[in-house]
């Protein structure tokens, strides 16, 4: 399919007005770095100097951020979090990246989702990582804390286009919360999308989805060798959801559309490049094409301009964010 570069401009110019509220998991990255000095005499392991502690918005958190360097901070996210240590430096996180974090619930029964990495390097080699410390509460949240969550849906809601459902299932989006949300926005005419890792099925009536291809392989139980299999996933995906459009990230090999009525749009790599990193690159593409959904773009062009997102995050370390004028400048380039 050939895409029009004036169009993916003009839609471009058009996503940064439009708001999106985010429900999920809210998590913070901490990278902790430090420079190799020596072995320890207490254990076989490296002792660090270290030398800098970096915070930064991951999981829901992180779709979040993508959104507000895009429409300049339309944006609030609504999940959970502990009354601890981390929590403080969540909300500060969020302030410092112009995101409404107002609604966020606190519950001391629970912990902060955090993920620690801790980095090292010598002055022979690059910084690689060490160790990975996550803090998480298992199972689902509380009754109590759940009506909380669906009392600030309720609250915010009606004043965004969109709402995404950012699903890493450390036990936010219950069941019951994620129908109370879907319900809602269907009522006030908004757009729902789901980013999720499994039972994708269980998400009925939504706009639009963005699993990549293992999560989708997982939810419809058959391997994806070709675009007929693709055609047949998507085509069970709409069918269980009732979605609108179905969006599979296919990794090195592009993105797949897929619209009711047997449509579909295969869509190749843009603006290839050494990949750096792809922490967070479906975050972007689901930000992105949340965006562009709620300014009424149809599912294919707003996939290609998540396509773009993330062909410019993953030549960057670590969870990354991207621009309107660099999205722009990227669609310039390509070679379509």
């Amino acid at each position: 399919m050939i895409f029009d570069k004036e169009k993916l401009i003009s839609c471009l110019n058009k996503i940064s007005n439009s708001k999106v509220l985010i429900v999920g998991d809210l998590a913070l990255d901490e990278m902790i770095y430090g420079d190799a000095e020596r072995i320890s005499r207490e254990a076989p392991v490296l002792i660090l100097q270290h030398t800098k502690t970096k915070l930064i918005l991951g999981g829901a958190s992180n779709a979040a951020h993508n959104v507000a360097t895009l429409n300049d901070g339309k944006v609030a996210v609504i999940g959970v979090c502990g009354d601890d240590y981390y929590s403080e430096l969540l909300f500060d996180t969020f302030d410092k990246a112009n995101i409404d974090c107002s609604k966020i619930v606190k519950d001391k029964t629970r912990k902060t989702i955090v993920k620690t990495r801790i980095s090292g390097s010598i002055t022979t080699s690059i910084t690689q990582q060490i160790v990975r410390v996550d803090r998480q509460s298992k199972g689902d949240i509380s009754p109590e804390t759940e009506e909380k969550v669906m009392r600030n849906i309720e609250k915010l809601l009606p004043e965004y286009d969109a709402v995404v459902l950012s699903n890493y299932h450390i036990g936010t989006l219950t069941k019951r919360i994620v129908e109370f949300t879907i319900d809602l926005a269907k009522e006030l005419g908004k757009v729902v999308v789901v980013d999720a890792q499994r039972d994708l099925g269980s998400y009925r009536n939504v706009t639009s989805m963005t699993p990549n291809l293992p999560d989708t392989e997982k939810s419809v139980g058959f391997k994806i060798e070709d675009e007929q299999d693709l055609k047949r996933a998507g085509k069970k995906l709409l069918t269980e959801t009732n979605a609108n459009s179905v969006l599979i990230t296919c990794g090195a090999d592009g993105m797949f559309v897929a619209e009711p009525g047997e449509k579909y749009t295969k869509i190749p790599v843009f603006n290839k490049s050494e990949v750096f990193d792809v922490t967070g690159a479906g975050d972007t593409v689901t930000a992105v094409y949340s965006l562009a959904l709620a300014a009424g773009i149809d599912p294919v062009y707003s996939a290609v301009i998540g396509n773009v997102a993330a062909s410019i995050v993953v030549r960057q370390f670590g969870c990354a964010t991207t621009t309107v004028d660099e999205l722009i400048s990227a669609v310039k380039s390509l070679n379509i």
